[in-house]
């Protein structure tokens, strides 16, 4: 009888295990034809260009990016708006419109994404074409490419022509690099455009490094800083400037995770945020992609711990409650933060499958299991 019970268990788990195995391929295929149909939509588009935009930036040249404080709107208090005030988590419409070159640079990198998903997936070299058209006409082709730098992004009517905080506005370039790394590996890159993007990026990196909006990112201690490291040493890979990675990640970056992030978990410049959710999982996020670099060259972010015990392990695991809901998000979040809780969730899988470390396994599974009740 004991046989027969234990057996009966054993089929009923296998089962289970089976119908789940199902449902999630069955949702893959679904994903993937979505997103196969996304990329097809996207082989007839015309290039993405900074000199699309209808205003031009204080140079004087469409080439250079030019953008607007998101937070920022006319003052209501004088006659002509200016300058500019401050609405902390509140995006003024203004500079979401074809003034400045946001929103085109935002479905550029956008499109390249989809495309790089869509090749990987497929094989199918008409997405991959597609994404060098796309790309030799955002950086390279004279009529059209963008200068490298972002001297004018985030600029404030009224009060100043560029700002630091505009370079976090190009996270996506390290999709535009994973897909020439993908072209490369695969032998349809062919050498004059790759050469012409190493000179490309080569530019943009001693701006990076050397510009005063650069400088300013890079010693901002939120997470511009964060991002500002994944940008850059995500260029210096591609450029193959390994070393030097290797160093900035073990001094600049452990330093950084170490400041950010205190021993329970919270990063306090975060939770001051209107967002503050969105921003603690945005800025762990960032710190997660440079444990993605890290891997790359042999250095091990994950396992970095503080003397009192911080870490980007713990920076998740602060959060895990109140993705579980066991807890009331007791800080300031005046949007939804249901993509950012998505994003975490997706961060979370990263974590178990990549980096080998099972500590948010039950989480997931305590997730799963309500979705499956819902």
């Amino acid at each position: 009888m004991m046989k027969l019970s234990v057996f009966y268990k054993l089929t009923v788990l296998i089962l289970l295990i089976s119908i789940y195995s199902c449902t999630n391929s069955q949702s893959n295929i679904k994903e993937d034809k979505q997103l196969l149909h996304k990329a097809d939509s996207l082989l007839t588009i015309k290039p993405f260009s900074v000199v699309n935009k209808k205003v031009l930036p204080p140079s004087e040249d469409k080439h250079d990016y030019m953008s607007i404080g998101p937070y920022w709107w006319p003052n209501p208090d004088t006659p002509d708006g200016l300058p500019y005030i401050r609405k902390d988590g509140e995006i003024n419409p203004e500079t979401r419109n074809n003034h400045t070159d946001f929103v085109e640079k935002s479905n550029f990198f956008s499109a390249v994404k989809t495309l790089k998903k869509a090749y990987t997936i497929s094989n199918k070299k008409k997405y991959a074409n597609k994404n060098i058209v796309l790309i030799k006409a955002w950086f390279l082709n004279d009529e059209t490419k963008m200068n490298p730098n972002v001297n004018f992004g985030q600029y404030l009517p009224g009060d100043s022509e560029g700002r630091c905080f505009g370079i976090i506005e190009f996270g996506g370039l390290t999709a535009v690099l994973q897909f020439l790394e993908i072209a490369k590996a695969n032998n349809f890159l062919d050498s004059e455009t790759e050469k012409c993007m190493h000179i490309w990026f080569t530019e943009y990196s001693n701006w990076l490094k050397n510009s005063k909006l650069g400088m300013e990112e890079a010693i901002r201690k939120n997470n511009h800083g964060t991002h500002y490291d994944v940008q850059l040493l995500s260029i210096l890979i591609y450029l193959n400037q390994i070393e030097e990675v290797k160093n900035y990640l073990s001094t600049t970056t452990k330093a950084r995770i170490f400041s950010q992030i205190e021993p329970d978990g919270s990063q306090p410049l975060e939770l001051a945020r209107t967002k503050s959710f969105s921003y603690s999982v945005m800025n762990l996020h960032g710190f997660l992609e440079l444990v993605r670099l890290g891997k790359k060259v042999d250095v091990n972010l994950w396992e970095f711990i503080s003397n009192d015990g911080s870490s980007i392990k713990k920076g998740y695991q602060f959060l895990v409650p109140y993705l579980l809901k066991e807890k009331k998000w007791p800080y300031k979040q005046i949007k939804s933060r249901r993509s950012s809780e998505e994003k975490l969730i997706t961060d979370l899988k990263y974590i178990s499958k990549n980096l080998k470390d099972t500590s948010f396994d039950d989480v997931l599974e305590q997730l799963n299991q309500k979705n499956n009740n819902n």
